[in-house]
């Protein structure tokens, strides 16, 4: 792959991870900015002075800066954690590591960016240093995804992602009669069950998601592309027309993902924002401006939001937004097996310090005592370690009523096929997000976002082919 088109995809993948990184909240994102350090003026610097065996870090979330800190204290080694935003992370990695930069050390990647890094020879083989060796202990479906084409292992995660259905237990109550996970997760087993459920909270003066898009990580159960052939099954279709709905059958509070009204909904009641607000059409409420925004919208109706489709991560998301709906919240299975996000560590290719770089990546990722640690100090992320959560299996959570969280995220990982994942999915799953977009809008029918789909994956990846 050239670089050109490298470049392309992975900054596109990459601006999408400023707001569902791990552990993102309601007041921030993953990463912040500050004055330059050695990866540029968009990036802050956690620097600490050592000798030789210091080593630098970059990555996209602000964990590592944490995880670094815990590591010294526990080896007495020196890491310099350098915290990049997203939009600029994949061409800082490339500048430095093709101008033979020896730092950073040690370089990251969510999973939309790294078969792209892997196939560029960024990260370093991980199996030369006895990576293979603790396959077993790691969750599968993160082992696989820290894998390149040929099966060399290149990055290890301290983190597993599977989604869930996170809804409130006590609209469940009022309105179906039981706040069950079980009970509930039959609610959301397949699309047309979910519309359904989403006419039956309405009637009851309720919505059933807070946006539109609250389904994305369960949006199809097959590969995009399969022997280099372009493949959009029914289940995308299926969907498409599920978004669709609940779009144009005012199913949502119409407040958009990340928004100040999104957030809102988890503490309880917002305003039902018309289609014409969320459009930008109406420019009347800005839905970015949480200081404004309760003053711009006094005069609209308002509801209470009964779920959000999020990764594990969404845990430590709730938990600082929900406010006076702690202990009301529950999780529940989805309409099918997804993940998303997750920080994949690896070794730079150029690093003069691998086995430094090896000894903090196995510190981080494949420690028990530092997979205890970080559960109890992120409150509630969800470690990629077997042993760990299974040690912690019975652990309950008081925002969720106690329900016992990492036995159910480690089933949800369990049901993972990551071999229906390829490094294609984050552009051509924004073009069919984008089709969506425009039929539920009325910009165009269907016939025509579809056909404008496939214009868009033709132009972007010319080898693929597509039968329309």
């Amino acid at each position: 792959m050239k670089f050109k088109k490298f470049l392309a995809v992975a900054l596109t993948a990459a601006m999408a991870l400023s707001m569902a990184a791990c552990g993102s909240t309601g007041d921030s994102g993953s990463a912040s900015t500050s004055d330059s350090t050695a990866a540029g003026d968009t990036a802050t610097s956690d620097s600490s002075s050592g000798g030789d065996d210091k080593i630098v870090v970059w990555t996209l979330a602000k964990d590592l800066e944490q995880f670094a800190d815990h590591y010294k204290e526990k080896t007495g080694k020196e890491v310099e954690t350098v915290v990049i935003e997203p939009a600029d992370y994949p061409t800082k990695v490339q500048t430095a590591l093709m101008g033979g930069e020896s730092e950073p050390d040690v370089i990251v990647g969510e999973p939309q960016m790294l078969q792209d890094f892997y196939d560029n020879g960024f990260f370093e083989d991980l199996d030369q240093f006895g990576a293979q060796d603790y396959a077993d202990q790691v969750v599968d479906y993160v082992w696989k995804v820290g894998q390149d084409a040929d099966g060399v292992q290149r990055a290890i995660s301290y983190q597993i992602t599977p989604a869930g259905i996170y809804y409130r237990r006590d609209i469940a109550k009022k309105v179906f009669g039981t706040d069950d996970p079980e009970e509930i997760g039959k609610l959301f087993k397949d699309y047309n069950t979910i519309l359904q459920t989403a006419q039956t909270l309405k009637d009851a003066g309720y919505r059933i998601f807070a946006s539109d898009g609250e389904m994305n990580y369960f949006s199809g159960d097959s590969a995009w592309v399969v022997d280099n052939k372009l493949n959009v099954d029914q289940s995308r279709y299926d969907y498409m027309d599920l978004a669709v709905k609940l779009y144009q059958d005012d199913y949502t509070a119409y407040a958009s993902q990340w928004s100040t009204p999104w957030y809102q909904a988890m503490s309880g009641p917002i305003p039902i924002l018309s289609q014409d607000i969320q459009s930008g059409s109406d420019d009347s409420v800005n839905v970015w401006d949480s200081e404004n925004f309760e003053e711009q919208t006094k005069d609209l109706p308002k509801t209470e939001v009964f779920a959000y489709g999020l990764p594990s991560w969404g845990v430590l998301t709730l938990r600082d937004n929900v406010k006076d709906t702690s202990g009301s919240w529950g999780v529940c299975a989805g309409p099918s097996y997804g993940f998303g996000g997750g920080t994949f560590i690896g070794i730079s290719s150029q690093s003069k310090k691998k086995e430094a770089a090896w000894d903090f990546i196995k510190f981080c990722t494949l420690d028990e005592d530092t997979a205890d640690w970080w559960i109890e100090k992120s409150e509630g992320d969800v470690v990629s370690l077997k042993s760990v959560l299974e040690k912690h299996k019975d652990d309950e959570n008081p925002v969720y009523g106690n329900e016992k969280l990492y036995a159910f995220w480690l089933q949800q990982a369990e049901g993972i096929d990551y071999s229906k994942v390829t490094k294609y999915d984050k552009v051509i799953g924004d073009a069919w997000g984008e089709a969506i977009s425009s039929i539920k809008t009325g910009a165009s029918d269907k016939d025509t976002a579809i056909n404008n789909f496939y214009d868009t994956v033709a132009s972007t990846y010319p080898d693929i082919e597509i039968q329309r």
